[in-house]
């Protein structure tokens, strides 16, 4: 990563959909540079949202004053929620291969499902569980167009400005919602299309 290899620089990297990758191999920002903070958590791969387990790889050099500010922000997590992450890292890995195969099945059909309905994906994901969908040909106001969705349709998609201005024209679609959902949200949405174009 050609990137990684600029001197005396420091990063800053989010890794918590690290784990939820369906193709190829999932790579992290250590295995090319030490000198990077390293965020990751078990809300996404071990499906503990709300109990805010998480944890930081800083470089070594960082690690004191980092204590420092720690310990004035807060102690630790709570019992259960560390049990609970012990847990997870020592007997979940069956339960999150399942998670990770029922997702790419979601994932498939969703891009499949877009893609009939016309709705270009310019980079499909292979990882997490989010579609960005590239919808310029109907609007250019992604935020005006998510609430006319949400509207007409009854299905809530992110505007692609939530994202910055480069996300202008896109919508973000999540799979993390059961196959019949998805089914019923694509096809409200297929419906949706139909009045628009």
């Amino acid at each position: 990563m050609a990137i990684a290899e600029k001197t005396r620089v420091v990063y800053h990297f989010d890794e918590i959909y690290h784990g939820l990758v369906y193709e190829g191999k999932e790579h992290s920002i250590l295995e090319f540079t030490s000198s990077a903070f390293v965020l990751n958590g078990f809300s996404k791969l071990f499906a503990m949202t709300g109990l805010r387990l998480g944890y930081l790889i800083a470089p070594s050099a960082f690690v004191r004053a980092l204590q420092v500010l720690q310990q004035n922000f807060f102690i630790c997590a709570n019992s259960v929620t560390q049990l609970a992450g012990v847990a997870a890292l020592k007997e979940a890995e069956n339960d999150t291969r399942k998670m990770k195969e029922i997702y790419n099945r979601r994932r498939l059909y969703m891009l499949q499902r877009l893609n009939d309905m016309g709705l270009e994906v310019k980079v499909p994901p292979t990882g997490a569980f989010y579609i960005f969908v590239n919808v310029k040909h109907i609007s250019t106001d992604s935020y005006a167009l998510a609430f006319d969705i949400l509207e007409k349709a009854h299905i809530g998609v992110t505007p692609g400005v939530d994202f910055g201005a480069n996300g202008e024209g896109y919508l973000r679609f999540s799979y993390a919602n059961s196959m019949e959902n998805l089914a019923l949200g694509m096809d409200r949405m297929a419906s949706y299309l139909a009045t628009v174009s």
